[in-house]
């Protein structure tokens, strides 16, 4: 988007009186002079998806208020699930309008600014823009043409290759990125296959082979898994490291190479080191550059982007005619709890694609998920850990501290959405201000009186 652009975005306002089948709102969409709409609504629930259908096809990043008349939270609540930035009544004050807005057009330039780093080719395969994804395309930015190891950490599925590939895309390395799963292999050919073998080192080499590594000449290898190696193989991993250079398996002369080293596991290696069970210089060895990846149910904020991504990428795969998700379809993917992370959400999405035929949109009813819910209710148990210390507690501070904790992790989950946040947190907008100004004015005190 060029600046020019850039400087003539505005707020819109629209009242369904005036325009009951939204034809200004989608030219003013079209124009791409808009960074925010405001409608107000008398027709409910019909209307109002109407309109967020609408909208979300003409440009999905401009954030939509709906002030409705007349206001019902229950309908509130469904239509900030349905895609609404926030719902508030026609008749709220309009300082509490203008604060809105001025949220809904700061998520708006943030949404922009990263969309705008899709210039970079490997940016492209990072889908995402929450804060996590962001601070990870920084560090490969600064990190892709050094030779540095790196390890990457995180949960199974979460995409810890996807980010070596970035890595290496970023890179600008002439060579090829070679992937090896360190637990596909039995320990026996694990060595060859990564160093390579003469012929006649084994039973069946009938001919010399290189190995990974070589073929990674000048370009990246990816181990992953690399927690799972065998002790053995860690040591002559760790020699490889230290002296870039290798030997084939069988042979004593030495092949010097040229390869970046990317790691990856889903255990606790230092666990494992306090165990035995790897290496502790390997251990620092591979950790130079530590890169953790979060689950999906720690940047749920980028489920609509991902599983719109993966239904283009199937239909693309399968020559089909692109889908669509329909709202109700994108409600029942965030209601799952995602313990598979980004690989069952490709699978699920692929597995909807083959179920829904011939049919351009996808329904709920194409989308096999256990029937969670994202919002379960709190238990006293789960606070059962807080002991009361012999010599007492600061009563105030305890209870502050964890309220502030909550509305913290409910204002990043919402991207700084009050309204949304409120809802997470199961009370009203209201009271959620109030609640946040009582602690801004509790820590005051405690600031001053410290």
């Amino acid at each position: 988007m060029d600046k020019s652009k850039a400087a003539k975005r505005d707020v819109l306002w629209v009242r369904q009186d005036d325009d009951p089948t939204w034809d200004s709102v989608l030219d003013h969409f079209s124009d791409g002079d808009t960074d925010c709409l405001v409608a107000f609504i008398h027709g409910g629930e019909s209307a109002s998806t109407q309109l967020l259908d609408l909208t979300s096809q003409a440009n999905s990043l401009v954030p939509v208020i709906l002030l409705l008349q007349p206001f019902r939270h229950s309908l509130a609540a469904s239509l900030r699930t349905y895609g609404a930035f926030d719902v508030l009544p026609s008749d709220a004050p309009p300082a509490e309008i203008q604060e809105v807005i001025a949220q809904a057009r700061r998520s708006f330039k943030e949404s922009v600014a990263c969309s705008n780093l899709d210039t970079r080719p490997w940016r492209r395969t990072l889908v995402g823009n929450c804060p996590s994804i962001e601070r990870l395309a920084e560090a490969i930015s600064l990190i892709a043409e050094r030779r540095s190891t790196v390890l990457i950490t995180g949960e199974t599925g979460t995409g810890k290759e996807v980010v070596a590939r970035a890595i290496h895309e970023a890179s600008g390395r002439k060579g090829n990125l070679i992937s090896l799963n360190c637990t596909a292999l039995p320990e026996t050919l694990l060595e060859a296959e990564l160093f390579g073998h003469t012929k006649g080192a084994f039973t069946g080499a009938q001919q010399s082979r290189m190995g990974r590594f070589e073929a990674a000449q000048k370009g990246t290898i990816f181990l992953d898994e690399i927690g799972d190696m065998p002790l053995d193989l860690q040591a002559k991993l760790l020699r490889v490291l230290q002296e870039r250079e290798i030997q084939r398996l069988g042979s004593s002369d030495s092949i010097p190479i040229d390869v970046r080293v990317i790691a990856a596991t889903n255990a606790d290696l230092l666990s494992k080191v306090e165990d035995g069970r790897f290496r502790e210089d390997l251990y620092f060895r591979l950790n130079v550059v530590p890169i953790h990846l979060p689950p999906l149910r720690e940047r749920f904020s980028d489920l609509p982007m991902l599983a719109r991504h993966f239904v283009a990428k199937i239909c693309a795969l399968e020559n089909l005619e692109e889908k669509h998700l329909s709202r109700a379809a994108l409600l029942r993917l965030e209601q799952h709890h995602w313990p598979g992370n980004i690989r069952e959400l490709e699978n699920t999405i692929e597995r909807a694609v083959a179920l829904s035929g011939r049919r351009e949109e996808l329904i709920p009813a194409d989308f096999l998920l256990p029937h969670t819910m994202k919002k379960t209710p709190a238990s006293a148990g789960e606070l059962s850990h807080l002991t009361l210390p012999e010599s007492g507690l600061d009563f105030e501070l305890i209870v502050a501290g964890i309220e502030r904790n909550m509305i913290d992790q409910a204002l990043r989950r919402t991207n700084g959405n009050k309204s949304a946040a409120a809802e997470l947190l199961g009370l009203k907008r209201t009271t959620l201000g109030a609640k946040m100004r009582t602690l801004r004015s509790f820590e005051q005190v405690r600031a001053i009186s410290a």
